[in-house]
């Protein structure tokens, strides 16, 4: 591995999964449809909720502004953030990105997540509640 994650050699047992699902994802802003996918990855993380990232090609990122908030993790990387804008909502830093991430998440780099608490997500047309 020539980028490995730094985190795993403190934590051995902490585990990321991250299995690419059929499952139809909707992400919804304000009512609107802004991510539709069927090739989405469903990421399983040690001591956090799933979280589903979706393929750059399946987001509209024409709504997406680039945030200056960057976040770092140790299994991950460092991760980048977007404003979805529309004409009637903003939503500060609602959406991530891995764009470089650790080579053990490389299968996520540029795909994009979103706060279920800020968004709707639905999954195969049920809406997924936030925890």
């Amino acid at each position: 591995m020539d980028n490995p994650a730094p985190g795993f050699s403190q934590f051995p047992n902490h585990r990321i999964t991250a299995t690419r699902t059929p499952s139809h994802v909707r992400v919804l802003a304000g009512g609107r449809e802004i991510a539709d996918s069927r090739a989405a990855f469903l990421v399983h993380e040690t001591r956090h909720d799933p979280v589903w990232y979706l393929p750059p090609e399946d987001v509209e990122r024409h709504v997406l502004a680039p945030s200056e908030t960057r976040t770092y993790c140790p299994f991950k990387g460092y991760a980048s953030y977007w404003t979805i804008e529309l004409p009637d909502t903003r939503l500060e830093d609602a959406v991530w990105a891995y764009l470089e991430p650790y080579d053990e998440c490389r299968p996520l780099t540029g795909y994009f997540a979103f706060y279920p608490d800020r968004v709707t997500i639905e999954v195969d047309g049920e809406p997924q509640r936030p925890t």
